[in-house]
């Protein structure tokens, strides 16, 4: 299995207009793979403007922010790319679409990197950050996994939060879990 780096990827539209998404990037030699599920805005935008930016982020808040349709992040040109990238970035990849893998289901855009840039310093790993990115993934897939499944992982990723997370991962945490009270409270 290839290495998969769980990023924000920006992309535009022909009218300029920019889409954020949270997506696992998949590691293809000095490259890198977007493969978004259809239908997507991701996959939209890169067939029509084939360029994207990788942010890489450790605020947790940005993705469970997007995974909870909290979509205002503020953005900053990029050097290279016509796609702009996460003004919270820590780093970014500019990306060009190389190629396109058709598939009905999962196309898979082979991207060049463009150019590379660091903004800030990592300063290391923080479990109720990645217990949030997990938090992410699992709501995203309300939809598609058990309850029992998604409310065991919950249960267990809780501990790193109640543990180790600061306000803005509390802050984020609580998103997802609106999120997933309002998603069975429907059902």
């Amino acid at each position: 299995m290839p290495m998969i780096r769980e990023v924000i990827v920006t992309t535009i539209d022909p009218a300029g207009e920019a889409h954020l998404a949270p997506l696992g990037l998949i590691e293809a030699g000095d490259g890198w793979i977007i493969a978004p599920f259809r239908p997507s805005t991701t996959l939209d935008n890169l067939a029509r403007v084939p360029f994207a930016v990788a942010n890489y982020i450790d605020d947790a808040r940005v993705f469970a922010g997007l995974v909870t349709g909290r979509r205002d992040w503020p953005l900053v040109p990029a050097r290279q790319s016509p796609a702009p990238r996460l003004a919270c970035a820590l780093a970014h990849a500019e990306l060009a679409v190389a190629r396109i893998e058709k598939h009905a289901e999962r196309p898979r855009f082979h991207c060049e990197v463009l150019h590379r840039e660091q903004h800030a310093p990592f300063e290391g790993f923080n479990r109720a950050r990645n217990a949030v990115l997990e938090g992410a993934i699992l709501i995203s897939r309300l939809h598609m996994l058990p309850r029992e499944k998604i409310d065991q992982e919950i249960a267990y990723l809780s501990i790193a939060i109640e543990k180790t997370a600061g306000a803005a991962e509390r802050e984020a945490w609580s998103w997802l879990m609106q999120k997933r009270d309002a998603f069975y409270a429907s059902k």
